[in-house]
């Protein structure tokens, strides 16, 4: 019996330890955020204002949103229409996000969300996809915020999010099959880097903005230090 105890104890004490050193992470992870978030990136000045691009969010994640085609790209090269259930060919502007595969794909609902799908896309376990959105038009509100920035800086924001697809042995984006598609207008990609909770798809918009010389936090996992830059 004084063995049972012993065994007991010493079980509760890690078990407390453990549990202690869990909510010590995590309010560390939430105030470092919160702290980095609002140091802001300064944007780069005296720059012309030449192209218009957006970043959009559904409250949790952060898209950056270009034009679909103009004199510095034509994303239908890469993101083809043909790759959508439908054929938006009025569609001017293009959306990308960001996020874990696995997330991405079955977790249609946060209701629906497995331990391990958390578990995986946070400690950076699973892989990463691309979701393509087409829009024809985009309308300013709290949601989605217009940028204007030069035709340099979008070339290198084009660099940033062409660089971010997995592609195939011909140079290809590598659309990904699969029933999940929010609509009649998107489609997944397989995607480059992996996910975590040091990297997040707000804080790879992040660094799209940082890519391109804008106003952007220093590190945020979430995306209203994103958004607080552009109220």
């Amino acid at each position: 019996m004084t063995k049972l105890l012993q065994l007991l104890k010493k079980t509760l004490k890690i078990v407390g330890r453990t549990t202690l050193a869990i909510i010590v992470f995590f309010m560390l992870y939430l105030g470092s955020s919160f702290v980095l978030s609002r140091i802001t990136v300064a944007p780069e000045v005296n720059t012309m204002k030449e192209v218009d691009i957006y970043i959009l969010t559904n409250g949790v994640h952060t898209d950056v949103v270009v034009p679909t085609f103009n004199e510095e790209y034509n994303w239908e090269e890469e993101i083809s229409h043909i790759h959508q259930l439908s054929n938006p060919a009025a569609y001017k502007y293009l959306a990308f996000g960001w996020g874990d595969k696995d997330f991405y794909l079955n977790t249609p609902s946060w209701a629906e969300l497995k331990f391990s799908t958390a578990f995986n896309a946070g400690f950076g376990l699973g892989t990463s996809a691309i979701h393509a959105t087409y829009y024809p038009q985009m309308v300013e509100s709290e949601t989605c915020k217009k940028i204007h920035i030069s035709k340099e800086q979008y070339r290198r924001l084009i660099k940033f999010l062409s660089g971010s697809f997995q592609r195939d042995q011909n140079g290809k984006v590598m659309k990904i099959e699969t029933s999940a598609n929010h609509g009649d207008t998107d489609a997944f990609y397989e995607a480059n880097g992996t996910f975590s909770l040091f990297n997040t798809c707000n804080s790879w918009a992040n660094d799209g903005l940082k890519s391109s010389g804008q106003k952007a936090c220093l590190w945020t996992a979430f995306q209203n230090g994103i958004f607080l830059k552009y109220d």
